[in-house]
C-alpha cells in the first residue's frame, strides 16, 4: 500500500487535480465537503460492482459504470457515450482492495456450485461458463490493474483525463495511486 497517496485535507490533493472534477470527487468523498448542485455530469466514474463500496457524491455529479474489478474493457461503448453525448473530459477509475476479481481460479468451485444450487444450472454448463469468462475478468493485482486500465483508457481516449484510484474497504476512503 506504499503506492497509495492519502487524501486527508485539501492540501493533500495534487495541484493538477485541485480545481477539476477529480479534486471535487476527493473533496466530496474523503473530506465530506458540502455538495454543490449539478444539472450535468462532470465526470465518469468506473468502479467495481462490489457492494461494500459507496461514494459520497452529489446527485447528477457523475456517470457511474460498475463492473467487476473496475474493468471497463467491455463497457467501452458506455464510456464513449459519456464522452460523446455527456461531454465528459474526466474519468476516475476506482479499484479496491480485497476484490473478488483477483485470483478468480481460487473461487472456481464456489462459483460452479453457486450457479448449480442458486440458479439451477448443470455443473458442466457452469464450469464451461466459468472457464470461458474468468480469463476475461481476472484482474490480477488491484493496483496494477487500475494503473494498466488507466493507461489503456488514456491511449484509447487521448483527450480525456484519467485518474486511477483505490478504495480501501477498511476506511471507505479513496486513495490516489502513484504512477
Amino acid at each position: 500500500m506504499d503506492r497509495l497517496i492519502t487524501i486527508k485535507d485539501r492540501n493533500d490533493i495534487p495541484e493538477k487535480y485541485a480545481n477539476t472534477p477529480f479534486g471535487l470527487l476527493l473533496q466530496y468523498h474523503n473530506l465530506n465537503e458540502d455538495f454543490d448542485k449539478y444539472d450535468k455530469a462532470q465526470i465518469l466514474i468506473g468502479m467495481c460492482m462490489d457492494n461494500r463500496k459507496h461514494l459520497q457524491i452529489p446527485d447528477n455529479f457523475a456517470y457511474i459504470i460498475r463492473s467487476g474489478g473496475a474493468n471497463l474493457r467491455y463497457s467501452e461503448f458506455k464510456v464513449s457515450y459519456a464522452i460523446a453525448i455527456g461531454q465528459i473530459k474526466y474519468i476516475a477509475l476506482i479499484g479496491h482492495n480485497n476484490c473478488g476479481m483477483v485470483n478468480l481460479v481460487s473461487r472456481k468451485e464456489n462459483f460452479i456450485s453457486g450457479l448449480v444450487e442458486g440458479a439451477g444450472w448443470e455443473p458442466d454448463f457452469a464450469e464451461h461458463h466459468f472457464n470461458q469468462f474468468a480469463p476475461m475478468f481476472e484482474i490480477g493485482n488491484e493496483i496494477d490493474f487500475v494503473l494498466s486500465e488507466a493507461k489503456r483508457l488514456r491511449n484509447r481516449f487521448p483527450k480525456i483525463n484519467v485518474m486511477p484510484l483505490i478504495y480501501l474497504i477498511e476506511d471507505n476512503k479513496l486513495y490516489l495511486v502513484k504512477e
